[in-house]
Parts: C-alpha cells; sequence; structure tokens
C-alpha cells in the first residue's frame, strides 16, 4: 500500500484537462495524489465493448487496490478530438460510463466530470 491518500482520474489524454482535474479532486477529497489513466475520449470508450475498457479497468484496479483510491473520476471535456461530440451526448457517455465502472468496485465512490471551455472542472450529477 502507498503513503499518502489517492483519488483516480479516469481521463482524456489531452493534457489541458488533466491539471484541473488533479487541482479538483485534490480539494473536493482532501487526496494527496491522483492516478491519472488516460485514453484520446474516454467517455466513449467506456461505454462501449472495447477491448481497451478491459486495460482502462486493469489501471483502475491497480489505483483501487494498491493506492486505495477511494473515489474515481470519469471525465470528459471541451473541444476533446478522440470523442468530438457535442456536450449533451458527452454528459450522457460520462453518465452511462460511470454506472459502468461503479459495478467494478465496492466501496469506491465514482464521479464524473465535465471540464468546460474555460478549463474549469464541474461534476455531472
Amino acid at each position: 500500500m502507498s503513503h499518502g491518500r489517492f483519488a483516480t482520474a479516469v481521463n482524456c489524454m489531452d493534457g489541458r484537462v488533466q491539471i484541473p482535474v488533479i487541482e479538483f479532486l485534490k480539494k473536493k477529497y482532501g487526496v494527496d495524489f491522483v492516478d491519472d489513466v488516460t485514453e484520446a475520449g474516454p467517455d466513449k470508450i467506456l461505454h462501449s465493448h472495447s477491448k481497451v475498457v478491459e486495460s482502462i479497468r486493469r489501471r483502475v484496479e491497480i489505483s483501487v487496490r494498491r493506492h486505495g483510491s477511494h473515489v474515481i473520476a470519469v471525465v470528459a471535456h471541451h473541444d476533446c478530438a478522440g470523442n468530438p461530440v457535442c456536450k449533451d451526448t458527452h454528459l450522457t457517455d460520462v453518465k452511462d460510463s460511470v454506472k459502468r465502472v461503479s459495478s467494478w468496485f465496492d466501496g469506491v465512490e465514482v464521479i464524473g466530470l465535465w471540464v468546460d471551455r474555460s478549463w474549469s472542472v464541474r461534476e455531472i450529477k
């Protein structure tokens, strides 16, 4: 087990969104570290039946089991090249992805996050 408190972000590989998401999770959950599991357009990938989903799951499992992560954020953002759809579609994709990831682990909170055009992070309810 690692020292410190961890959260996990299933985030886009787009470097513009990683720092705002890390800062949001550190502030909201009082964690020391955020493990980043990145893909291009993870919200699209996670609600599919792609082989990449199993890769994401394995990496998230390391964060949960080995680092003790107690919260997982599924992230989508404005201007995503990996999932170039409108905001409403992103929000639906994230909600579907949150349901899927929630089924992977007991006792871990899974949330959805939206990063807007000004790189502000909002929780998706």
